[in-house]
């Protein structure tokens, strides 16, 4: 299918309206040389994606099936080996990667490793205010400051302002970063497995914040990749399936995320449910 039979399918003829397509991936190929195998590795291959303003994703796919791959292309992370990506109107390879970085938020594993585990909660979010791990207290003003206190009480963080980040439980550090990555008020969120590791409460506090976000902000997008149809919030849009590098389903929530085609992607006979707005899955 070409990136204009997918906007048609999506019931976007001709593209999103002007100016409101955040990511537009078409027929892109991700491959990598293996050492070990001699041989190429293709991660991605013939994928089209077209995300709209205000809309919010779910990625879902078993290990191994391109999901962080994907990801780092909508974050301006890493390029195509084929095809094209653009974020935010911008081509991947004909533009500033790092000054596009700057209106993206990103929530990952390798963020949360290199933040210094003595680093106050109130820095480690005001660091997102130039997408830097380093803290560049000669740029910040207490308009940043604001914005920090206000992330804190949308994530549900208001009593941690001074702990040091490394004595944060994991849940915590979740939603730390989570504030973090809003700090720039970025036009795309971008969410790699945030939940991964959380217990049941932790996890609900961390869909709640993310709720919250979602409606404080109409023209927020945000992408979350996760294994479990459970830690997927209410105010989700649209699904995107991966399957060994290939999309196997995408489009609304409702109509992407049906139990043939979870079971298609984790070859396994899963019955999927919603109530309330939350999603569930369960082994037939």
């Amino acid at each position: 299918m070409s990136i204009d039979d997918l906007a048609t399918t999506l019931g976007q003829r001709d593209g999103h309206p002007s100016g409101s397509t955040v990511i537009r991936v078409d027929q892109v190929n991700v491959f990598r040389w293996s050492t070990a195998l001699k041989q190429r590795v293709m991660l991605l291959e013939g994928v089209d994606w077209l995300v709209g303003r205000g809309e919010h994703w779910v990625m879902l796919g078993p290990n191994g099936a391109g999901k962080t791959t994907l990801l780092h292309l909508a974050a301006a992370d890493s390029h195509a080996s084929e095809g094209t990506v653009d974020v935010l109107g911008k081509r991947l390879g004909n533009t500033d990667m790092r000054a596009l970085r700057e209106a993206i938020g990103l929530v990952d594993a390798r963020t949360s490793r290199a933040i210094p585990s003595r680093r106050p909660v109130f820095e480690t979010i005001e660091s997102g205010a130039f997408n830097s791990i380093a803290l560049q207290h000669q740029r910040l003003d207490e308009s940043h400051r604001e914005r920090a206190r206000e992330l804190m009480g949308v994530v549900g963080l208001g009593d941690l302002e001074t702990r040091a980040f490394g004595e944060c439980s994991q849940g915590e550090r979740q939603r730390i970063l989570l504030a973090r990555a809003l700090m720039p008020s970025p036009e795309l969120l971008l969410l790699d497995e945030p939940a991964s590791g959380l217990d049941l409460p932790s996890r609900e506090q961390l869909v709640s914040a993310l709720v919250s976000m979602a409606e404080g902000d109409r023209s927020l997008t945000t992408v979350t990749v996760t294994h479990h149809l459970e830690e997927i919030p209410p105010t989700t849009t649209h699904a995107l399936l991966l399957k060994d590098g290939r999309v196997l389903a995408q489009g609304r929530v409702d109509e992407a995320l049906t139990s043939e085609h979870v079971s298609a992607c984790f070859d396994l006979p899963i019955e999927v449910h919603r109530n309330g707005g939350r999603w569930s899955a369960a082994i037939q």
